[in-house]
């Protein structure tokens, strides 16, 4: 019996990537706000182009996860602005409203 790791390895780096991008979009809402979006959508873009254009399905596949959480991002930069104003999380006092 052959045991294949790749598809459990996906699930992990697929759930460290989401993972990753909650802190990101904390962070890029605090130092830049909603003005941020264009870089996850530039990210996203990347990371759809490298997935269409990788061969190996592993590599593709983290390509396609990264893209898409991107993606996602820019929904939730949005969403993190009106965290912040709710009182969720903190406002930068350094930056201009």
């Amino acid at each position: 019996m052959d045991i294949h790791f790749k598809g459990l390895l996906i699930g992990i780096a697929t759930f460290l990537i989401i993972g990753l991008f909650h802190p990101v979009v904390v962070k890029a809402e605090y130092y830049w706000g909603t003005k941020s979006w264009w870089l996850f959508l530039l990210m996203g873009i990347a990371g759809l182009i490298a997935a269409l254009l990788i061969a190996d399905i592993f590599w593709s596949a983290l390509c396609g996860v990264f893209a898409f959480s991107s993606f996602w991002s820019i929904k939730e930069i949005f969403e993190q602005e009106e965290r912040v104003k709710k009182g969720w999380f903190p406002r930068n006092p350094k930056k201009k409203e």
